[in-house]
Formats: C-alpha cells, sequence, structure tokens
C-alpha cells in the first residue's frame, strides 16, 4: 500500500509507539531471534551469505593449554650456537680458554639447547636443559653439556 502523508517518526505520548499491541513485540521473536539465529548456520539456507559476511565466524578454533602445562619456547639450536659464535663472544656470552670455548646461554634468555644443526669446534655448553640429540652433538664434537646450577 502507497502512503500519502509520511509516517510520523515522532511517537511522544503513544504507548505502543506505532507497534500495534504491546503483547506483540515482546521477546527476540518480532526480530527475528538473537545472535545468528535465521543465518542458516544449520540448515546452510543462508550460507552464501553468513561465509562472505562473516568469515571464520562460525565454528570453534583451537584451544588454549593451561598456563601450568605451557612450557617456555625459549630454545637455541646446536647449529645457531655454531653460527653465532663471534657474535656471542662479543656480547660476553662466550669465551675462548685453552682450546674450547664456553657458552651461558641462560644469558641470552635461553632455557634449553636442541639439536638441530651441526657443531664443529669444541664447546662447553651451560643451560638449564639439553635434548638427547644436543648431548650427543656437543659430546661427539668433543665439548661438554653442563646443566646449570650442577657446577
Amino acid at each position: 500500500m502507497i502512503r500519502v502523508k509520511k509516517k510520523s517518526t515522532k511517537m511522544r505520548g503513544s504507548r505502543t509507539c506505532g507497534g500495534g499491541c504491546s503483547k506483540k513485540r515482546r521477546g527476540a521473536g518480532h526480530r527475528g531471534g538473537r545472535g545468528l539465529a535465521g543465518s542458516g548456520k544449520k540448515k546452510k539456507t543462508k550460507w552464501t551469505r553468513t561465509i562472505i559476511t562473516m568469515p571464520g565466524h562460525i565454528g570453534s578454533y583451537g584451544f588454549s593449554r593451561d598456563s601450568y602445562l605451557r612450557k617456555d619456547p625459549s630454545f637455541i639450536n646446536v647449529g645457531a650456537i655454531e653460527d653465532q659464535i663471534e657474535t656471542l663472544i662479543g656480547k660476553n656470552v662466550a669465551e675462548k680458554k685453552e682450546g674450547k670455548i664456553y657458552v651461558d646461554v641462560s644469558k641470552l634468555g635461553v632455557k634449553k639447547v636442541c639439536g638441530k644443526g651441526n657443531i664443529k669446534g669444541i664447546y662447553v655448553i651451560t643451560a638449564n636443559e639439553f635434548s638427547k640429540k644436543a648431548e650427543e652433538k656437543i659430546s661427539s664434537a668433543g665439548g661438554e653439556a653442563v646443566i646449570a646450577g650442577d657446577n
């Protein structure tokens, strides 16, 4: 139906503000539900609109482990120590003595030494933790893996 007069938007003094009976506007059914109701998330009726306008909205992704289960991810590989040895000596993290190179990785804020990469020199590395591969590679090169606090 076409309106001749413009509908009044000011409804001062009106109890229902143009909504008819006051019972008709109760609840979320009047607006089609709450949240994603009617978006087609169950029967896929409006699926294309949902995935275009709200990508990544539906579904749960991943989880967060409790803080007491998380380990600090700070580590360094044996190969990285080999590559960066000149820099580490410059930062006073490593020093040369008696043909061996002494490295304290805890000064870098690193807790664990892992075994990726190759090692050529004779290193005495001090850290909180070592992987099995790292210990093998350090000892096979003639070095020593020292756990911090055991000295």
